[in-house]
C-alpha cells in the first residue's frame, strides 16, 4: 500500500485553464467585431499584429523553458487582443507589436509565465508604450469615418522606428477638424464638454473617438459571469466604488466635476472592470478580497481622472490594484476553522476533544458521536535509560 502526500489543493474542478481561456475568447469577439465595425481595416489589422506578436513573444519564451504554460491555452490570444483593444485603432503598427513583445516578456515570462505574473500582462504592454510613445498613444480618430473599410488611417502604416503620420491634415480633407479625434474623457477634461448618455452607452453615435460599446462588453461579461469563469464581484465593486465615488463630488459641486453616468460609461472603465481586472492571476481569491480590490480600483480611477493630468485613469488604477492584491488576501483571510470557537471558551486542553458542527461535515456523519477518549491497553513503554 503506498500514500501519496501531495500539497493542496486536494479537490480540484473539472475545468482547465484553456477551457477558462477559451471562453473569454469568444466573449471577446463580438467586442472585437464591434471595434472593427467602428474603424474598419485600421483597427482589424492592429488586432491582428497585437495578437500575432504576443503568440510569437509567448511561443519564444515557452521553447527556451523560461516561462510555464504553452501558446495553445489562449492566455496570449487574450493578452493580445485585449491590449489591441486598449490603444487607438490609428497607433502605428510597429509601435502596436512593440507594445505585445513588452506584454509577455515584461508582464508574464519575467514572473514564470501563466498564473505568476503580479501585474496584467496586457496594460504593462500599454503603460510602456505609454511611457514611449505618449503622442501616438495620444492621438485617436472618430469612429464610423467614410471609407473605413477599404482604407487604413495614416497614422497605422508608420514605417518602424519612424514618427506616427500626422493625421490632421487626413482629417481635414473630409471635413473634420483635429478636435475631432478627441475622445469623451478628453474633451470634458480640456475642454468641459460632455457627451451624451447615448452616444457613451451604444458607442453608435458617428464621428466619435469611442471604444467599443459598454452594453456589449456587460452582456459579454454577464456570459462570462453566468458560466462562472469571472467573478461578478470584482466588477460590481469597481463600477460601484467608482459611481459612489463620482456621485459625492458632483453632490459637493456639479459645475467642476461630471455626473456618476459619464465617469461609468465613458473611457475604458467599463472594459478594464469586466476584462482586465478579473484576471484570475493578479486579483484576490477571497470574497472580502475581491470587494476591496475593486472598490479600490474605483476609488482610484476616479481620482486620477479628476485630480492629474492625464483624462484616464483605469490602467494605473488596476495596476496599483495588481500590486496590492497580496497584501489584500493577507489582511481579508477567512477565520480558519474551530479558531473563533477556541478562541471563546478558553486555551485549548491537551487531548481534549471538540464537535463539528452539523453545517461543516457529510450528511452521513451528521449523527455521529464524538468519540470518547480512549487509552491504549498495551501502550508500549520506553526502554529504561542506562
Amino acid at each position: 500500500m503506498s500514500i501519496e502526500i501531495r500539497s493542496a489543493p486536494h479537490i480540484k474542478g473539472t475545468r482547465t485553464v484553456e477551457q477558462i481561456m477559451r471562453h473569454v475568447v469568444w466573449s471577446l469577439l463580438p467586442v472585437c467585431a464591434f471595434f472593427v465595425f467602428q474603424y474598419g481595416l485600421s483597427a482589424l489589422l492592429s488586432l491582428l499584429v497585437v495578437t500575432v506578436s504576443c503568440l510569437l513573444t509567448e511561443r519564444f519564451f515557452v521553447r527556451q523553458g523560461g516561462q510555464s504554460g504553452d501558446i495553445g491555452d489562449f492566455s496570449a490570444i487574450i493578452t493580445g487582443l485585449l491590449l489591441a483593444l486598449s490603444l487607438p485603432p490609428g497607433f502605428p503598427l510597429w509601435m502596436g507589436a512593440v507594445a505585445g513583445i513588452v506584454a509577455i516578456a515584461l508582464g508574464k515570462a519575467l514572473f514564470g509565465g501563466i498564473g505568476f505574473n503580479v501585474f496584467n500582462p496586457a496594460l504593462i504592454g500599454r503603460a510602456f508604450v505609454q511611457a514611449a510613445f505618449p503622442q501616438a498613444i495620444a492621438t485617436y480618430t472618430p469612429s464610423f469615418m467614410p471609407g473605413r473599410f477599404y482604407e487604413f488611417i495614416p497614422s497605422s502604416m508608420t514605417l518602424p522606428l519612424m514618427q506616427p503620420v500626422s493625421v490632421v491634415e487626413w482629417l481635414k480633407d473630409r471635413q473634420f477638424d483635429a478636435l475631432a479625434g478627441a475622445t469623451p474623457l478628453a474633451k470634458w477634461k480640456f475642454e468641459g464638454v460632455l457627451a451624451n448618455a447615448d452616444d457613451l452607452l451604444t458607442s453608435l453615435s458617428g464621428h466619435m473617438a469611442v471604444g467599443p460599446s459598454p452594453i456589449l462588453i456587460l452582456l459579454c461579461g454577464a456570459y462570462l459571469a453566468f458560466r462562472r469563469f469571472l467573478d461578478w464581484r470584482i466588477p460590481a465593486a469597481i463600477l460601484g466604488s467608482a459611481g459612489l465615488t463620482a456621485w459625492m463630488l458632483f453632490a459637493l459641486n456639479d459645475v467642476r466635476f461630471p455626473n456618476p453616468f459619464f465617469m461609468l460609461f465613458s473611457g475604458g472603465l467599463i472594459l478594464g472592470a469586466v476584462y482586465m481586472a478579473t484576471d484570475m492571476a493578479t486579483s484576490p481569491v477571497t470574497p472580502k478580497g475581491m470587494w476591496v480590490y475593486g472598490a479600490l480600483i474605483g476609488l482610484l480611477t476616479v481620482i486620477i481622472r479628476y485630480y492629474s493630468g492625464l483624462p484616464e485613469g483605469v490602467m494605473y488604477a488596476i495596476l496599483l490594484a495588481n500590486a496590492a492584491t497580496p497584501l489584500i488576501e493577507k489582511i481579508t483571510q477567512p477565520t480558519p476553522f474551530g479558531k473563533g470557537v477556541l478562541s471563546n471558551i478558553g486555551r485549548q486542553k491537551k487531548g481534549a476533544s471538540y464537535p463539528l458542527h452539523s453545517g461543516y461535515i457529510s450528511r452521513e456523519d451528521a449523527s455521529a458521536e464524538t468519540p470518547k477518549k480512549r487509552f491504549l491497553p498495551n501502550k508500549p513503554k520506553h526502554p529504561p535509560k542506562e
